[in-house]
């Protein structure tokens, strides 16, 4: 399997090593396989007696084929461990005979993005070796809130990488930002901005096109890559669990082989739900995509219009990590749908200004699968609430959204086909708004929110979240999106 960049007309190809070393593109692109691995039922089949290590390795082994099976075993084990996720990496919850919850935080910092970042630094360390990189790598994260902490504890004292992660200012919950700050380990740094997500993402992508700062690096020994979802190692993880969830429905005799299931997924940077077109593509039996939206509802415009509009107001909700304007991993759909051309003229618009609009024949292909609905916070706290009273299910901020997207379709469309929920987030890191959302009051705040909804609830706080009061905060400091070349000299030279 080879890759290219979606903006490379040429299609010069890299092996899977050097494009998950690398991040982005040099041409400011995202990387993207030249083709998509199918498998037949009868192997979608034999999938559900696998573990989720093997699974993940079996998957994986699709697309990083410089990687030998063996490899992909032994890194697959050692992150999805009993250690990080318990027996069951990202079990599928019951509500209803159709509708079910795929709880994706499991992990060490319950939030789904731990699902590709506890294999991922393991593939980069690997990568170094392969691509006999002599150069030390340089992580930069842009975050909305969960990456941020995920990439931080995965990649953690990980020998010849340094981590250093971004998040907006007054932009992510106070248990994210308590979280990112109480950080341990001897290769991160931790740095708030003054600005948006949208902000520091574009930030970080010009930090990586900027070729005298790479030299600049490179000749203190480093190289750039990322931990975003614009890092092909970032996505492919994020495929198997679709898998793994269709497998559960059909060892739990919810569905037979070969009936097509609906997936929605809370949307912010359009990585997770692209990860389930991919599992759609390499033969899933999935029917619609529901892009579930918050009030920064740009997706659910550009899904029902084929205008994708930047210049709008942008809005802080209670469910941050959905606070984006510019979705980057849409470029790969783009490019999938309508090739190296119109997706590379579309990014070039969007970025001098502030838009693009596709053509029809685009938009009709796109629709064929994704269809896309938003949520507002009133719609957001009355689905927490509904979720706990109809099914006694707690479920986050971010969830909701999914779950009130999944609502607004079946009354649109009357269909009632077996649908999966994508939960991004434990419940318990956006505790203040779930609830007062189920209770109606706004005196608590974050942290002592934590055990007052464990207290009227029942439901235990994670181990992770629990002690988060108790530990040493490490990072604190902030800088404006221009100084951030700075933070970045400061930190490398420690």
């Amino acid at each position: 399997m080879k890759y290219h960049s979606t903006r490379d007309l040429n299609k010069i190809k890299y092996e899977s090593s050097f494009v998950i070393k690398q991040g982005l593109a040099s041409d400011g692109g995202l990387f993207v396989p030249e083709t998509i691995p199918t498998l037949s039922l009868d192997e979608i089949s034999e999938y559900t007696s696998l573990s989720y290590p093997e699974l993940a390795a079996t998957i994986l082994s699709k697309y990083l084929t410089d990687y030998s099976f063996e490899e992909l075993l032994e890194d697959c084990k050692k992150a999805y461990s009993y250690e990080a996720f318990g027996e069951d990496a990202c079990p599928i919850k019951c509500l209803n005979t159709n509708t079910y919850s795929l709880e994706l935080w499991h992990g060490p910092t319950c939030a789904f993005k731990d699902m590709a970042l506890q294999i991922m630094p393991r593939l980069l360390s690997r990568a170094l070796i392969k691509t006999n990189e002599e150069n030390d790598a340089l992580i930069l994260v842009a975050t909305s809130g969960d990456t941020g902490k995920a990439a931080l504890e995965g990649y953690k004292n990980i020998d010849r990488i340094k981590i250093a992660v971004f998040y907006p200012q007054d932009g992510v919950s106070a248990i994210q930002e308590l979280q990112m700050a109480t950080q341990d380990g001897n290769n991160v740094n931790v740095c708030a901005i003054k600005g948006n997500f949208d902000d520091i993402q574009s930030s970080v992508k010009n930090i990586f096109s900027n070729e005298s700062f790479s030299n600049e690096l490179n000749k203190l020994g480093y190289s750039l890559s990322s931990a975003n979802s614009i890092n092909f190692g970032r996505l492919a993880p994020q495929i198997v669990y679709y898998f793994k969830a269709y497998c559960d429905l059909l060892k739990q005799n919810k569905i037979s082989l070969g009936e097509s299931i609906n997936v929605c997924v809370p949307t912010g940077n359009f990585g997770n739900i692209l990860a389930a077109y991919f599992a759609k593509l390499m033969g899933l039996p999935i029917n619609k995509l529901i892009c579930a939206s918050n009030s920064n509802n740009i997706l659910t415009d550009f899904l029902n219009t084929g205008r994708y509009d930047r210049n709008r107001d942008f809005h802080l909700t209670i469910s941050p990590s959905m606070d984006i304007l510019i979705s980057s991993n849409l470029e790969r759909l783009l490019y999938f749908v309508a090739g190296s051309e119109k997706a590379s003229e579309w990014m070039k618009s969007l970025k001098e200004v502030g838009f693009y609009e596709i053509d029809e024949k685009t938009k009709e292909e796109i629709n064929k699968t994704f269809i896309g609905y938003c949520a507002d916070e009133c719609d957001t706290r009355n689905t927490i609430k509904n979720i706990y009273n109809n099914y006694s299910y707690l479920i986050d901020t971010h969830t909701a959204v999914g779950f009130s997207a999944l609502h607004q379709y079946r009354e649109a469309t009357n269909d009632n086909t077996v649908s999966v929920v994508a939960s991004t987030a434990n419940p318990y890191k956006f505790a203040k708004d779930v609830y007062n959302s189920l209770f109606d009051l706004e005196t608590l705040d974050d942290l002592s929110s934590l055990s007052a909804l464990c207290k009227k609830t029942g439901e235990p706080i994670p181990e992770p979240l629990a002690n988060l009061t108790n530990k040493k905060i490490n990072f604190n400091s902030s800088a404006t999106t221009e100084e951030m070349y700075e933070v970045i000299h400061n930190f490398i030279k420690k």
